[in-house]
């Protein structure tokens, strides 16, 4: 099977983990998560130990159909934890009373089979990407500007791939180091700058801040490629080199335009900025309205 963890599925707010296996092209999800979801509870771990114990005593073969993989939790460490895939673990969530169950199994096996078209023809992941940001409001420019930036750290992250560094832990430290370089702050500093906590960083930045983002990143693959860094020391060297050919960006527009590049904008004043301009055209629109009124 192939453990390699994937991104997170959301349902009503909730993270759950997942990894996809590109061999029997199945999502497995974490079990816990999935019951902490459904239970509320604070133990989900405890919970699903007593219930597979229960379900083993009813001869039940469900739980025989859970892998053992490793998923990372908070602290960035992955730890192994029980996971299926959407069959069985629709089967689970008829152990569990909630009320939560049948949307909860709508959303899983719609997320399961998404992927499914997502790997015969990726440009449904696209549409459905710019669907998401449309309805949230983003403008089209900044819409294009990120899904190229998506596009650039899948190639990043695939160089880093090959040259051994390990997905996690050591993705955030060379991040950090890019972040550092051209933004002049860590990643989490960077968050708390713009007032985020668990927001994605890239969606809160301006249109100048992706550009040079992309740029860092894209320079970071350049150089890795030229130099061919063998071990994690010698991929944040090329990570800051990198990352600070944008630095030398940012300060040099910062210098002519007298402007700091970093903003504190995020999402929310996004939003807000788009409210007053689409408030100023209804105004303008009405005046012209009462200019015609007058003329006739």
């Amino acid at each position: 099977m192939t453990n390699k963890p994937k991104n997170l599925a959301i349902f009503e707010g909730n993270h759950i983990r997942r990894q996809w296996d590109g061999e029997k092209e199945l999502w497995y999800f974490s079990v816990s998560d999935i019951i902490a979801v459904l239970t509320k509870s604070i133990d989900a771990g405890a919970y699903w130990r007593k219930m597979k114990q229960r379900l083993r005593e009813e001869g039940s073969e469900v739980v025989t159909k859970c892998h053992e993989l490793k998923f990372m939790a908070t602290d960035g460490k992955y730890y192994t934890s029980d996971a299926a895939d959407t069959e069985t673990m629709l089967r689970l969530i008829q152990s569990i009373p909630s009320p939560n169950a049948e949307p909860f199994k709508l959303w899983l096996a719609k997320v399961g089979y998404e992927r499914l078209e997502e790997t015969a023809d990726p440009e449904l992941a696209i549409n459905r990407a710019l669907r998401t940001y449309f309805q949230k409001g983003y403008t089209r420019e900044w819409i294009n500007l990120r899904l190229k930036s998506i596009e650039l750290r899948k190639g990043l992250t695939d160089e880093w791939e090959k040259r051994g560094v390990k997905e996690g832990l050591e993705f955030a430290i060379l991040t950090d180091e890019i972040t550092k370089a051209w933004a002049g702050m860590t990643t989490k500093q960077y968050k708390q700058h713009k007032d985020l906590k668990k927001e994605n960083l890239r969606d809160n930045m301006t249109n100048m801040e992706l550009v040079l983002n992309m740029l860092a990143e894209t320079a970071t693959v350049e150089i890795s490629e030229k130099i061919e860094p063998k071990n994690l020391e010698e991929n944040k060297k090329v990570a800051r080199d990198g990352g600070g050919i944008a630095g030398n960006a940012r300060k040099e527009i910062e210098l002519k335009t007298g402007k700091k590049v970093i903003t504190k904008k995020n999402f929310k004043d996004f939003q807000e900025g788009k409210k007053r301009i689409e408030e100023a055209k209804k105004d303008i629109q009405a005046r012209r309205v009462s200019l015609g009124d007058l003329k006739t």
